[in-house]
């Protein structure tokens, strides 16, 4: 596997032989002082570009950046579509580990390219053309402390859901299930955490990137509840999972609305639980019923 080092030199050399690359920067997690160091970090390449589209109409320049694994134009793609507006990306996975996602960066783009990421680094402008970026920080993805209205709205969804599961178990619609409770139910539960991480040890943190970080602010139960609740290998599993989702999701959200003061809807929790419970004692009754 190249080194970073090699990986750097080549990066630049390529944008020193292409007449139509005026500069180079550096963004992403590579940038990033709280970013864990390691092999599998991507090269998040910027080049400044004076002529987009003839480096897209002959792309033999990539192959200088060596044997591709498999990669993905996002812009090019008509089932997944770009949003990065006049900007083109390659994200390119190389044969020996390494990764370059490359994006093509006209002139026009400047303005909007570090309101999409804050860790920016020049690395090469001959002619002077990249604006003046502050200091990287992830002060953008800091945790937001909830106001009233977007906890209720959080809990309001979450206990809401949790009665689609329930039906979709009841139905033996297990794909309607698990996706609902896995999608919706699961990820208001992590941002739930979230809130607790930010009430207990500050909000001046990012957690990452679907939360990848959040395990490791988490206590060791709390993390073994965690991933058995993602336990669907069973009709009876997914009816576990979805009691121990909504059993930590009542106590952290009770917890967080306490060092709050918020109000938390005690009766629609107890309602609601009530309903999953009724429908989870009579799941012998549902099965044989299905199956007649």
């Amino acid at each position: 596997m190249r080194s970073e080092a090699e990986m750097m030199r080549l990066i630049l050399s390529v944008a020193e032989n292409l007449p139509q690359v005026d500069a180079v920067a550096l963004e992403g997690s590579r940038m990033n002082q709280q970013a864990p160091l390691d092999i599998f970090q991507d090269f998040d390449v910027v080049y400044l570009v004076n002529d987009k589209e003839a480096l897209l109409a002959e792309r033999s320049w990539l192959q200088a950046f060596g044997p591709v694994l498999i990669q993905q134009t996002p812009e090019e793609s008509e089932l997944f579509p770009a949003t990065l507006g006049e900007r083109f990306t390659f994200l390119m996975l190389f044969e020996d580990g390494n990764r370059i996602d490359l994006t093509l960066c006209p002139y026009s783009e400047l303005p909007v390219l570090l309101e999409d990421d804050p860790f920016i680094k020049v690395l090469w402008d001959p002619k002077e053309v990249m604006p003046q970026f502050p200091a990287p920080s992830d002060a953008k993805f800091w945790l937001q402390k909830p106001t009233q209205g977007v906890f209720e709205d959080c809990c309001n969804e979450f206990w809401w859901v949790t009665t689609y599961v329930v039906k979709g178990l009841c139905r033996q619609e297990l794909m309607y299930a698990t996706d609902h409770l896995y999608t919706i139910c699961q990820e208001e539960l992590l941002r739930m955490l979230s809130w607790q991480v930010g009430l207990t040890t500050g909000w001046n943190q990012s957690l990452g990137k679907n939360y990848k970080y959040l395990t490791k602010q988490l206590d060791e139960e709390t993390n073994r509840q965690l991933f058995a609740m993602r336990n669907f290998t069973s009709y009876e599993n997914i009816w576990q999972s979805l009691v121990l989702t909504q059993k930590l999701f009542d106590k952290v959200a009770r917890n967080n609305a306490a060092k709050l003061g918020y109000q938390y809807d005690d009766q629609t929790v107890a309602k609601v639980l009530a309903y999953t419970h009724k429908w989870y004692n009579n799941q012998e009754s549902i099965q044989r019923g299905a199956s007649e």
